[in-house]
């Protein structure tokens, strides 16, 4: 009856944060199991341009570490506010949503070219945070029952919470800029005057996400 219920569940999340989420925690228990390592999914420019290991241009985003506290946490967020994207201001733009993912990824690892980031993840999460809390400006949250705040000021709470942690912020502060680049060519300067929309989405996204979405609610 549980396996029943959980099944429900998984299948009732939108398709791209089902998809993203799984192959996160599949990764991360791949590593606890020592099928693979860390070592192999790092970014690694070098090992990308001379050894040709490709595949390190998408495995940092999909690993948040060991089972951990930190990695629950990265977890929690990544599932939560992919989700509330993809349900809410993306709602029925699947197509429009994985091109945002795209734009995202493409972004980070160009800047982490320029400095020394291992694991994008974390700055992709940032980086939804950033785009759901900008887009939702009136929502009153709280951090831990502690702090209430507006939607907007997230990100920058994350980033307090990174310092109070020991953490580098620099993936916080990437995944801020790339957030707010996203939401200034889609949101902003679409609307200003002489305007117009900057990353359309190409039109194989839509005959492809779009058609399996709507086939995918059919028989579900």
């Amino acid at each position: 009856m549980a396996y029943h219920t959980l099944r429900q569940e998984y299948m009732l999340m939108p398709p791209v944060t089902r998809a993203y989420t799984t192959v996160c925690l599949l990764t991360s228990i791949a590593v606890q199991l020592d099928v693979v390592s860390p070592f192999q999914l790092y970014f690694n420019p070098l090992l990308i341009t001379q050894k040709f290991e490709i595949w390190r241009l998408l495995t940092p985003f999909f690993f948040f570490g060991t089972f951990s506290f930190n990695f629950l946490f990265n977890m929690i967020f990544t599932y939560r506010y992919c989700r509330m994207l993809e349900e809410g201001s993306f709602r029925g733009r699947t197509a429009d949503f994985v091109y945002m993912f795209i734009f995202g990824c493409i972004t980070t690892v160009i800047c982490a070219w320029f400095v020394n980031l291992l694991f994008l993840g974390h700055s992709l999460t940032t980086m939804f945070v950033y785009i759901w809390a900008r887009r939702n400006p009136y929502v009153r949250m709280n951090f831990f029952g502690l702090l209430p705040f507006r939607a907007p000021y997230l990100p920058w709470v994350l980033v307090a919470f990174s310092v109070l942690l020991g953490n580098s912020v620099l993936v916080d502060i990437l995944g801020i800029a790339i957030g707010h680049l996203y939401f200034f060519l889609e949101d902003v300067f679409p609307n200003q005057p002489g305007g117009r929309r900057l990353l359309a989405t190409p039109r194989l996204l839509y005959a492809n996400c779009d058609f399996r979405y709507q086939d995918e609610k059919l028989t579900s």
